[in-house]
Order: C-alpha cells, then sequence, then structure tokens
C-alpha cells in the first residue's frame, strides 16, 4: 500500500494528496480525510464545516471554473475527474493553471481565491468536497469566475466542450482579461483611534482601522455585528487603560467589561472564523518582585487593571492562532508621560517624579514594527514581550533627560519615591519593575529600537 503523501503543486498553497486505499475482494476503504496526518505532512488546519458532493451521472459532464471566497478540499468516492485549476487571487501569481487527473486514490486542497472546474471521465462520479464556511445565497456575490474556455488559461480538456454538459451560468463566465481578481483577506485594527491604532495603521496600510462606533469591546454585540469573513487577522489595539479609575466601583466594572468580557467575545468569534488574534498586553500583569520578566512568569497582577489584562490575557491564550504582545510605558501620538514633561518643562514647572520604579518605554511605531514582523514572520503562537532595548531607566531619570532635552535643568525634576508620591492620592498599585525579557522576540530576528535613541527622534518630533 503508497504511502500518503501531499505535494505541491505550481499554483501557490493548491496541494496534491495521494491516498492509500486499503483493498481486498470486497472493494477498498480510505481514510479521506485525516486531520492529524496531513496537517503534519503540510496541509494547513483549515477548519472544514461542511461537505458537499456532486454526482454526474455521464462522463463529459463539465463545471466551473469558480474560485470561491473559502478553501476546498475535494476528493472522489467513485469515478474519475480531469480537475483544472487557475490562480484568481491578487498577485504575481494570478493565471497560473494546474491540471491533474483525479481518482478515488488522490485528493486536492484548493486554498481561496483558486477557480477550481472539473470534467468528469466515467459515469458515476461521485465528486465530494469539504469546506470551511457554511454556503449560502449570499456568499456566490464574492465568488471569482472564469470561463471554461479561456484561450489565455488554455486547459486542454480531454472531451471538447461542445461535446460536452456545462450549465448556462458557466458557459457565460468571463474570460481572463476581464476577471476581478480576488482580494486576499483582511487585517482589522480594534482601537484605530488610539496611540498603537494609528501607529498600526501607518504600519499596516491595507488593514482596516475601526474605531468604537465600529468595534467596540464594551459592547460585544458590536463585534458579533460585524462581517469577518474578509478577514483573516484582528489586531485588538484597544483596552481601558485608566489604572487609577479602575480602581473605583463604575472603574472596576467598565475595566473588566472592555478587557475582558470584550476578549473572550473576540477568542469565540476568532475559532469560528479561524482568525489569528494579536493581543496587546501589559506589563501590569506582573507584581514587578523579578528583576526580568519573562514570558513564561506566573501572572501576579496587583490592581484591577492588571487582573482584568491577566484575564483577557488567558482568554485570548485559548485562540489557536494567537500572538500575545506584552508590552509597557507605550508612547506614540496622545497624551502620554513623555508629552506630559515636555509640556511641564516648557510651562517652567518642577515636577516631582518618582524614581522606585524601573523600565523601558515603548514607542508605538517599534510596537507597531514589531506586530508586523511577527504577522509576516510567523513564529509559534503564544506571548512576546515587546518593548523598547536598552538599559532600563525610572521615570525620574527619564524625566530628567526629556528636560535637558527641552533646554532645562535636569535639577528642576526632584525625585521622589512611590509612597511619598501617593500620599494622599487613591493610586492604584503598580509593579516596581515593569522591564520584559526580549530574549524571545529577538529570536525571531526582530531587533528592537534602543530607548535612548527612539526617545531621541521623539523629542525631536513629538508627533
Amino acid at each position: 500500500m503508497a504511502d500518503l503523501t501531499v505535494t505541491e503543486s505550481p499554483i501557490p498553497g493548491l496541494s496534491i494528496i495521494e491516498l492509500p486505499l486499503q483493498g481486498d475482494n470486497r472493494g477498498w476503504f480510505k481514510e479521506n480525510w485525516q486531520r492529524e496526518k496531513m496537517i503534519k505532512l503540510g496541509l494547513p488546519d483549515f477548519g472544514p464545516v461542511q461537505n458537499n458532493i456532486s454526482f454526474n451521472e455521464a462522463a463529459g459532464v463539465t463545471r466551473g471554473l469558480h474560485a470561491e471566497p473559502w478553501d476546498k478540499y475535494v476528493a472522489l468516492a467513485t469515478g474519475r475527474i480531469f480537475g483544472a485549476w487557475v490562480d484568481l487571487r491578487e498577485g504575481d501569481s494570478f493565471g497560473t493553471v494546474y491540471t491533474h487527473e483525479l481518482g478515488p486514490d488522490t485528493a486536492i486542497f484548493v486554498p481561496r481565491g483558486v477557480a477550481n472546474g472539473y470534467q468528469t471521465l466515467e459515469p458515476n462520479t461521485a465528486y465530494s468536497y469539504l469546506v470551511n464556511e457554511h454556503w449560502s445565497e449570499g456568499a456566490r456575490s464574492d465568488y471569482t469566475f472564469l470561463n471554461l474556455a479561456d484561450e489565455t488559461a488554455a486547459i486542454d480538456w480531454p472531451i471538447p466542450l461542445e461535446q460536452c454538459e456545462l450549465s448556462e451560468a458557466d458557459k457565460g463566465h468571463p474570460r481572463l482579461a476581464e476577471v476581478r481578481p480576488m482580494r486576499p483577506k483582511r487585517t482589522v485594527i480594534i482601537g484605530g483611534n488610539g496611540q498603537l491604532g494609528r501607529a498600526l495603521a501607518a504600519a499596516l496600510p491595507d488593514a482596516v482601522a475601526t474605531d468604537r462606533s465600529v468595534l467596540d469591546l464594551a459592547s460585544p454585540s458590536s463585534l458579533a455585528a460585524f462581517d469577518w469573513r474578509d478577514y483573516d487577522v484582528v489586531i485588538n489595539a484597544a483596552a481601558h487603560t485608566a489604572v487609577d479609575a479602575a480602581e473605583t466601583p463604575q472603574g472596576r466594572r467598565d475595566a473588566w467589561v472592555t478587557n475582558v468580557t470584550g476578549p473572550a467575545a473576540l477568542a469565540e468569534i476568532a475559532r469560528r472564523h479561524r482568525l489569528t488574534v494579536v493581543h496587546i498586553s501589559s506589563d501590569y500583569v506582573f507584581d514587578g518582585s523579578e528583576e526580568l520578566h519573562a514570558e513564561e512568569e506566573p501572572l501576579s497582577p496587583l490592581g484591577v487593571y492588571g487582573q482584568t489584562k491577566a484575564a483577557g490575557d488567558l482568554i485570548i491564550a485559548g485562540v489557536p492562532k494567537h500572538y500575545i504582545v506584552r508590552t509597557s510605558w507605550v508612547i506614540g501620538d496622545g497624551n502620554n508621560f513623555v508629552r506630559t514633561m515636555i509640556k511641564l518643562a516648557d510651562q517652567g514647572i518642577e515636577p516631582t517624579v518618582v524614581d522606585d520604579q524601573l523600565g523601558r518605554l515603548t514607542f508605538t511605531d517599534d510596537l507597531a514594527r514589531g506586530i508586523t514582523h511577527l504577522l509576516r514572520v510567523r513564529p509559534a503562537y503564544g506571548v512576546y514581550n515587546l518593548t523598547s532595548d536598552g538599559e532600563p531607566k525610572s521615570w525620574a531619570s527619564l524625566a530628567k533627560i526629556i528636560f535637558a532635552a527641552r533646554g532645562k535643568s535636569a535639577d528642576a525634576v526632584t525625585p521622589v519615591s512611590t509612597e511619598t508620591y501617593g500620599k494622599g492620592k487613591d493610586l492604584a498599585p503598580r509593579p516596581a519593575n515593569s522591564v520584559l525579557d526580549l530574549t524571545k522576540i529577538k529570536s525571531t530576528g526582530f531587533v528592537p529600537s534602543d530607548q535612548n535613541t527612539a526617545l531621541g527622534r521623539y523629542l525631536d518630533d513629538p508627533q
């Protein structure tokens, strides 16, 4: 008996699967779809949800060419076909043609956007296919079609088309020059109006950046109402980040709704639609007792904000395809510590700033660059720390650098302890050490910016 094998065709992602048939005097048996074995051999874990069978009584029945907005796994129960596939996706492979004769011992994995057609070579051919979306009448508007007789594709059908059974619809499909290529699935950004959201929109110009009027984590119904069919990546750059307000009764409710209930709804959507989720986490999931926080350190949040972020992380970790990006001290286009210090320096105000909390700044353009790197390289799914690099600093030492850069004396900044600074204030507990270990993200080939260099660039142009 032959081995199960998977080989690639000239069309990217179109795979040929040789299926062992176990036969005796009664007939044969085969494992038509065996997820574990086939994934190990390189097929994607495409998550089929519907199985369809097309029965063809006569030889010469010809169907297609249809490019559908989902993946398809094609196999035969009986008979033989001449199969033809044409890449109708945007990109360099558009128009690439591949043909292959299939019997019960061969299957084909057809990725989204590749047109599929076939001609029966024997009577009573049962053509079976798995798809990873439920079919609906409305889905036909997302199909792309190609004429079976297209001169550019020049498919060498074994039986001339004029001798075959074709539907009127298939006869009327456009030629290749008139085909509207199928666009790739897109990335959607939740929290597109925030500091990170704006940086991500700049780094990913083809992504759809949404605000709360479209996707609001505090309103899971908005997630349910969104049409996710055209997307394969969602970046959650939204969160309830009012750390001190989260300690109040209403703030606690708001933080749990946005940071936990919303991600829980998003996780279920991601599982259903096979989305890759990029979820932004925080140094606040730790108590700061370690000098360097690695990804595998047990969670130990001190306050409500950190507790909700930790809970959100655990929920997203249950999504099959996820990147939890843990960061700290974010600086970008919006209200932040650096802008506040610039304003105070320019106004001649001499602030007191805590000097016993250590960490590294993370500039949103660097954070966005790291996220796009993960989506491009696709290392193992999981948690990745991502901040700027370099020697950790306290908030007070950073404030002194900023004051000096604005032409003020660094001595205008008075360092104080967290305890002293917090007297008489309703402040949430904060980790004393927020330094994240960057070894894992660096091992993927990403090089974070040096904190001092990035701060210097930001001070030259604070956006």
